[in-house]
């Protein structure tokens, strides 16, 4: 073989490494298993039937990554559940227009491909998709020495969803005196690692060290998306929000109407043991109020009537509560009271 021979892999491309990884991903799929049969993985473009049982359907598109939690995934080389929260961030904003989501896409741009890294990254993907029940259809690994430092890997997800048109979560559908749940969330989800990771920095905790973080840090992202599916079956909901970067406040004011304000009652908030934690280095409540999802993962807006049926469809660990209520105003979130941290 002649050393001195051009090719791509010497530039740090490998195509039969990623070759590989798609042959994975394509026997592994769960779009050769169920509804539509067609062997999407590999080629040009995700081909996909419209179900027959959505009249007059509408679809719902959203595009997320996971931010930093990556950073702590490659600090602490495990990367089985980062591909659930890159499934959760792009399905629980489809569900929030009231659409079931169907089909999704992931990108994943690294440094330097390692099939044992990726398929766990993947088997994460896969498993975010099957509980949300849309199928992975396609997607694109990109080998990019150069770009990214050695390990460095970056990824980004595409969900599709449907809705009917007489099912999608207009603002208008929301109307004074209406309740404002909250659903707890199952950690930090994938919102503030850049500053959780400063802080512990700061505070010089290293995670490795550190069993409870280690754990805790990596739970995956919920995914909303059964239990929002049987309320918008039933009708039961008339505005909801998934509870990212900027908070309660940030997020919950994005859906509603201009003549309305949602009045909320902090000391209802039910804090989990990782936000009181990272309140206790020194973090202020409304710094910790307009990074973190603190303990509420989504909320739902509906009518007080429903509550009672609401709470049926939840496991006990995910069972709304209330936390405020919509009255007049002029597009405000109203804080009331302090967090019980």
């Amino acid at each position: 073989m002649n050393k001195n021979k051009l090719t791509y892999e010497k530039s740090g491309v490998n195509i039969k490494a990623a070759d590989k990884f798609v042959k994975y991903i394509s026997s592994n799929s769960n779009n050769l298993k169920k509804r539509q049969k067609l062997a999407n993985i590999g080629g040009f473009g995700a081909v996909s039937k419209i179900p027959q049982d959505i009249k007059n359907p509408y679809i719902v598109t959203s595009t997320d990554g996971v931010g930093t939690k990556i950073e702590v995934a490659n600090e602490l080389k495990n990367f089985d559940t980062i591909g659930i929260d890159l499934v959760a961030m792009c399905v629980n904003d489809i569900i929030v227009q009231g659409a079931k989501p169907y089909y999704f896409l992931d990108y994943i741009s690294i440094n330097k491909i390692k099939l044992k890294k990726l398929k766990s990254i993947m088997k994460g993907i896969l498993k975010g998709c099957k509980i949300s029940k849309c199928e992975l259809v396609g997607g694109e690994t990109a080998e990019m020495p150069g770009t990214y430092s050695s390990e460095k890997f970056d990824l980004a997800g595409f969900a599709v969803g449907l809705v009917s048109k007489n099912k999608i979560l207009k603002k208008e559908r929301i109307k004074k005196n209406d309740l404002v749940l909250a659903i707890p969330s199952s950690g930090l989800h994938s919102n503030g690692f850049s500053f959780v990771r400063y802080i512990l920095k700061k505070k010089r905790i290293n995670i490795k060290q550190n069993s409870y973080l280690r754990k805790e840090l990596l739970i995956p992202t919920k995914i909303y998306v059964n239990e929002l599916s049987k309320l918008f079956k039933n009708n039961l909901v008339n505005g909801c929000a998934n509870i990212t970067g900027g908070g309660l406040k940030d997020n919950l004011v994005r859906v509603l109407p201009r003549n309305l304000d949602a009045e909320l009652n902090l000391n209802n908030i039910r804090i989990t043991k990782i936000f009181k934690f990272l309140k206790n280095l020194g973090i202020s409540e409304n710094e910790m109020l307009k990074t973190f999802n603190c303990g509420v993962g989504f909320c739902l807006i509906v009518n007080s009537k429903n509550f009672k049926k609401i709470k049926e469809k939840f496991p006990k660990k995910y069972k709304p509560y209330v936390i405020g209520k919509i009255i007049k105003g002029n597009n405000q979130i109203k804080m009331n009271g302090k967090i019980n941290w």
